[in-house]
């Protein structure tokens, strides 16, 4: 069986298709196909309150050429998710009919609360026990979870991301209700927090500290090498560093917003798990089959 998801995110827009195998304690996930698409929503979005229409024939056109790969590789099923982007856009519902009538495939703008539970899928087979904070850096939103022992006990979506942060779309009251959450639900005194951090920039400054799978990557680190990229210019971080340039301008804002959020919480390390929302919606897909 081969399944799909299509993420339509605030800065990028991810397909993966994975075979499903057998595995001796359960399914396994083994990658076929991946594409991640620079289709920035996000910067019409915060900076107007809509998808331009140029982005929405990109937009569209992304989704036929998706549409003709879930076809090549015989998908047998799929769910297409979008995100910040979509849900914050004026004409995000429109968009979406626009894509089932052209392409037949068939988007849900899913809410924070929705995102969360799918990143609880992502993370499922990672979390061990303890007490773990998950941060998930977005181009439109942030997401924040708690684990006790596998069991979430608080959860939040806030309008903080690093496109937002990019183009001066973040706003102090949003700061400030990020803040406060943290020390309300990790106040003076709790026992040591785990972070875990998912996210395309957190992926790759993890990766630029070349650890290996498991390590975990201290704050310190994390806010040298925040430094050491902010010293570059956009072009320079994509001549000299090989960033993309849809990564190159928004990976220290995304920095940023990790490192505020784990100085709060007392955390003076984070693990990168290498999953993410793509991971949940293909065990979602994997759950409604079965």
């Amino acid at each position: 069986m081969k399944l799909a998801a299509i993420d339509i995110g605030s800065n990028a827009v991810r397909l993966q298709i994975s075979a499903v195998l057998d595995g001796n304690s359960g399914p396994v996930f083994k990658k076929v196909e991946y594409v991640r698409f620079p289709l920035r929503l996000g910067q019409d979005v915060f900076s107007q309150g809509s998808i331009s229409e140029v982005a929405e024939e990109k937009f569209i056109k992304l989704m036929q050429a998706y549409k003709l790969l879930l076809e090549l590789f015989e998908v047998d099923h799929y769910y297409a998710c979008a995100t910040s982007a979509m849900r914050t856009a004026t004409n995000g519902q429109a968009l979406v009919q626009k894509v089932l009538d052209h392409t037949g495939i068939s988007i849900n703008i899913i809410d924070g609360e929705q995102e969360a539970s799918f990143i609880d899928l992502a993370l499922s087979d990672t979390l061990q026990p303890g007490h773990y904070l998950h941060i998930d850096v977005g181009g439109g939103s942030t997401e924040l979870n708690l684990y006790q022992n596998g069991k979430k006990t608080a959860s939040e979506s806030f309008s903080l991301g690093s496109v937002r942060n990019l183009q001066g779309k973040d706003l102090d009251t949003d700061w400030k209700a990020l803040e406060q959450w943290v020390h309300k639900h990790l106040p003076k005194g709790t026992d040591k927090v785990i972070a875990l951090g998912t996210g395309g920039n957190i992926n790759k400054l993890y990766n630029m500290a070349e650890k290996k799978p498991g390590q975990s990557l201290g704050y310190k680190r994390l806010q040298e090498l925040r430094n050491y990229i902010a010293g570059f210019s956009v072009l320079q971080r994509i001549h000299k560093l090989q960033l993309n340039p849809d990564r190159a301008d928004v990976i220290v804002p995304a920095a940023d917003i990790y490192l505020k959020i784990m100085k709060w919480a007392g955390c003076t390390a984070i693990k990168v798990p290498s999953v993410g929302l793509k991971d949940g919606l293909l065990k979602h897909v994997y759950m409604q089959q079965n």
